[in-house]
């Protein structure tokens, strides 16, 4: 006969606690979830990482107590939080539950959201917020009957481990509902930020601004996906939850664990052949005439590779990763038929976090040259253009990973140096030309009173352009030894594979947090 043990009624309530925290706000919150067309916090957490890899952190923590009839009531915590894995990589997940208060956090929750960061720095692993909820009530976070204390004054500040995530492990938040608050500065605080079609994000919902401001919008209106398309506070919008899992999965893949390791190394996939015939005859001989800058790309990076970041915002500037031979590299390059690629306020904010990125995980550079330099214009002086390019040119220049540049059209003026700092490895199409002011500006400039003089100043302004277009070409670069060399397009894979290969030992040297803290 086996005699019961005092701990045997515990371990019983192990599994009944566990149940418990599994119903989350209930069954009919859960519904209501549904109904709305989302996931919950469990599908989603399950939905983006590896079948089978989740393994919880906390899963009883929250608040049980027993009623007058001896059964157990548990409240868990309303913040899912643990460690799983995402391409076969461990890496930690958590987010808001949204079916108990909104995500905005009972007791138990926030300690978990607190703890997120801390975990992921303890164990080096890169950090996957999936956002739906508030920052804490006015009541705080026990609700309307708890008594809180204020944080006393020996408690760290709560945005130190989410700053220090930013320098160490890769960080990616996903708005999969309406954000705010706290939430929503996490967002903010990321290597890489996207919303879904659905998805909402303000400092503050519309109750607080029109309590405060006296403005009436709707969650939509103040903070929806066509207001941040414009913003810049998010890099993609996607269309719903399966598409941000796929995306985030994507994104982590081209980057290493942390600061101290490499990107991983994927076995090469060659561009198609007609992507890259078509290197050949791509760039118009006609000046004034535009051309699709990610042709090129899909013409000399490995298939199907290249993941573009910030796509609506400063359009004139592309940026994002892509696998050259397999390895992991950042991709820069202008989009001439935005502004003709022109440098913005917007599009220099968007480079200067990019390089920033590619310096914090050691990625290689490599910049497709066709800059005109800073836009001009009155927009452009009140949106104080110059002072953010000259932010992303300092950005640039003190960058110590490999870059190599390729100009395939226009490298002008001050612009031009934000694709080439100390060491760059530089080679020029046969179409690029080069100079302080591209001709046409130049030229109007320089001839004003001759070309206004002239019987015919369309043709006389066209004699002069084609005169100093003569003197930009790229065989004076050639000649002068400012360019490593000229080469055909369809040269231009092989001979980065090459330079690549060169300057990989250079990245392990590279290894370890940089000289600077990542900035959101």
């Amino acid at each position: 006969m086996t005699r019961d043990v005092p701990w045997q009624e515990r371990a019983v309530e192990i599994d009944e606690r566990r149940r418990l925290a599994k119903l989350q706000g209930g069954e009919e919150a859960v519904r209501r979830q549904h109904d709305r067309g989302k996931l919950t916090i469990r599908e989603r957490v399950l939905g983006v990482v590896d079948p089978g890899s989740f393994s919880e952190v906390g899963p009883i923590a929250g608040a049980g107590e027993v009623d007058e009839n001896g059964k157990l009531v548990f409240t868990p915590a309303n913040f899912v939080l643990g460690i799983g894995r995402i391409n076969s990589r461990h890496c930690v997940v958590g987010g808001e539950d949204f079916t108990m208060g909104a995500g905005s956090p009972n007791p138990a929750g926030l300690r978990k959201s607190i703890y997120t960061e801390e975990l992921a720095l303890h164990y080096r692993l890169p950090l996957v917020r999936l956002h739906e909820g508030s920052g804490a009530s006015i009541t705080g976070s026990g609700g309307k009957n708890a008594r809180t204390l204020p944080e006393p004054v020996y408690a760290t500040n709560r945005f130190e481990s989410i700053a220090r995530c930013l320098g160490t492990v890769p960080v990616v938040s996903a708005a999969v509902g309406a954000v705010a608050g706290l939430p929503a500065g996490r967002l903010a605080g990321s290597h890489y930020a996207l919303m879904t079609r659905s998805s909402q994000i303000m400092s503050g919902g519309p109750a607080l601004v029109e309590r405060a401001l006296g403005i009436k919008l709707t969650k939509e209106e103040l903070g929806g996906p066509d207001v941040h398309a414009r913003s810049g506070l998010v890099d993609d919008i996607v269309e719903d939850e399966q598409a941000a899992f796929d995306t985030i999965r994507r994104f982590l893949s081209y980057l290493p664990q942390n600061v101290w390791e490499l990107a991983p190394k994927l076995p090469p996939q060659e561009p198609s052949a007609r992507a890259s015939e078509g290197l050949e005859s791509i760039v118009p001989a006609n000046r004034r005439r535009t051309y699709d800058v990610r042709r090129i790309i899909e013409g000399i990076f490995d298939h199907l590779s290249f993941f573009e970041m910030g796509r609506r915002f400063g359009p004139g500037q592309v940026t994002g990763f892509a696998r050259l031979a397999g390895q992991s590299v950042g991709v820069f390059a202008n989009d001439a038929r935005q502004n003709a690629g022109s440098l913005t306020a917007a599009g220099a904010q968007k480079l200067r976090r990019f390089v920033d990125l590619c310096q914090l995980f050691h990625l290689p550079i490599v910049t497709l040259v066709d800059e005109p330099g800073f836009m001009i214009g009155p927009e452009a002086e009140a949106a104080a253009t110059i002072r953010y390019g000259a932010a992303a040119l300092a950005a640039v220049a003190l960058s110590t990973v490999p870059w190599a540049s390729v100009v395939i059209r226009k490298a002008m003026g001050l612009g031009a140096y934000a694709h080439r700092p100390s060491g760059t490895y530089q080679l020029s199409w046969p179409s690029a030309e080069s100079g302080a002011l591209p001709v046409e500006g130049g030229v109007a400039i320089a001839f004003k009173r001759e070309i206004e003089s002239a019987p015919d100043a369309a043709a006389k302004r066209a004699e002069l352009e084609d005169q100093f277009a003569s003197l930009q070409s790229p065989f004076r670069q050639a000649e002068a030894f400012s360019v490593h060399d000229i080469i055909h397009p369809r040269e231009t894979r092989d001979r980065l594979i090459e330079w690549l290969g060169i300057v990989s030992s250079k990245l392990a040297a590279e290894l370890g947090p940089p000289r600077f803290s990542y900035r959101p």
